[in-house]
């Protein structure tokens, strides 16, 4: 398998995490995005959109969206598993996941990031307002969320990590990135560090990659 991605990049990030939990080989083709590479029609041929991650199967069949990708190889090496078994958790797992990747992630990854600034012609005050405001709207929802119900244990969901663990970490990493003040966010931090104890997470994370 090939995995297109950029180290910074949320979306890759998860789909590294998931790897690396999953023990499966991988060849990564890292694309410079802020020099626009992901824009190449070399690229185009390989995701239309211009957005990375892609994965590239051996049958030359390409998987895009993190979260298409992340179930995939849930599916194709379910042990350890990413989702639950029963229906209603799954469905708990998945609807963490979601309130990450698409309420808070959309509004402050980097194409929306470099929309602000060159094409609305905001400061860098105003772009990380922009980023604050959203990721601390998404973060207050989620952390109610985890602390009133019994399903959260040392993870999202219980004691073994979930999609919903993949997805948290590199939005916690991007706001430190930016940063965000996490401090009204205690069980949020604390799965965070649950997580990057373990060496599948910080084998993903972007300070490690080449």
């Amino acid at each position: 398998m090939i995995l297109y991605g950029y180290a910074l990049s949320s979306a890759s990030y998860r789909v590294r995490i998931a790897l690396a939990l999953k023990g499966l080989p991988v060849t990564s083709v890292p694309l410079d995005l802020r020099a626009g590479e992901q824009k190449l029609e070399r690229f185009l041929q390989i995701n239309s959109q211009g957005l990375v991650p892609a994965m590239a199967l051996d049958d030359g069949t390409v998987l895009t969206q993190s979260v298409a990708i992340i179930e995939y190889l849930d599916e194709i090496n379910p042990d350890p598993p990413l989702l639950p078994r029963a229906p209603s958790q799954r469905a708990r797992v998945r609807a963490l996941a979601q309130a990450i990747i698409c309420d808070v992630h959309p509004l402050n990854n980097l194409r929306v990031l470099q929309y602000l600034e060159k094409d609305l012609r905001q400061d860098k005050a105003a772009r990380d307002a922009w980023y604050a405001h959203w990721v601390q709207l998404g973060f207050e929802a989620l952390e109610r969320r985890l602390v009133g119900d019994s399903a959260t244990g040392r993870y999202c969901h219980g004691d073994a990590p979930t999609v919903a663990d993949v997805c948290l970490v590199p939005q916690v990493f991007n706001a430190r990135r930016f940063a965000v003040d996490l401090q009204a966010y205690p069980r949020i931090v604390g799965i965070d560090a649950a997580c990057r104890e373990l060496p599948e997470f910080q084998g993903a994370a972007p300070d490690r990659q080449v």
